[in-house]
């Protein structure tokens, strides 16, 4: 049965919203994805939409929000690009508040910084690493949180360790505190994100999550 809430995905070309379009489409979720190159793009499907151009311009963030109820987003940010993050957040947010819709859902690092956090040593030596290696991507990561934290919008942030692409499905280890392993699969991503677009447990929350260990 074809799902009555339709998803705004951003990233769906990249690790984790390449798996996440197809189980979403799986599940007969309704799909509006933004794509930069359209033309390049070789998926098509009943159930999807394809909208061309660029998170940080306003009018496409509205394009792609138009009629949806859920906004997803896996985008990530190149070295070599303009900073996207918060930007592309509050052109979301704008677009959310002039479509009516509520819920965003997006993935970031392990290494954001959130009250209550209580990470292993390991964790705050990792953390220590990309904020003086990438400074300026880590503080714009950052600003999105805070950008979150002071919105009135039902806001999840996934915290994510190294991202596998595989169809394996091993589990999850979901905490508030720390990332308790070091990987996620791509398929343990994709169902974590698809139950956050009706489950309220981590509404204005940034739990981590990872896959369990093989046996």
């Amino acid at each position: 049965m074809i799902q009555s809430i339709k998803v705004a995905l951003l990233g769906a070309t990249g690790k984790a919203g390449q798996y996440l379009l197809q189980e979403l489409l799986k599940e007969k979720y309704s799909v509006k994805s933004l794509i930069r190159t359209p033309e390049t793009y070789m998926i098509s499907h009943p159930l999807l939409e394809i909208v061309a151009g660029d998170i940080k311009d306003l009018d496409t963030a509205r394009q792609l929000l138009k009629d949806c109820d859920v906004v997803i987003s896996t985008i990530g940010q190149n070295k070599d690009e303009e900073l996207i993050s918060s930007l592309a957040t509050l052109n979301i947010m704008k677009a959310m508040k002039e479509s009516g819709i509520t819920r965003y859902i997006l993935l970031t690092g392990s290494n954001l910084e959130v009250p209550g956090d209580q990470k292993s040593a390991k964790n705050l030596a990792d953390r220590a690493w990309m904020k003086s290696t990438f400074p300026v991507i880590v503080a714009d990561k950052q600003k999105v949180y805070e950008i979150l934290t002071t919105s009135q919008i039902d806001w999840t942030v996934v915290r994510l360790p190294w991202i596998e692409q595989t169809d394996e499905r091993r589990g999850l280890i979901v905490d508030l505190q720390d990332c308790l392993e070091e990987l996620i699969s791509t398929t343990d991503l994709a169902d974590f994100l698809i139950t956050q677009i009706t489950d309220t447990t981590y509404v204005k929350k940034a739990p981590f999550v990872a896959s369990q260990k093989n046996r």
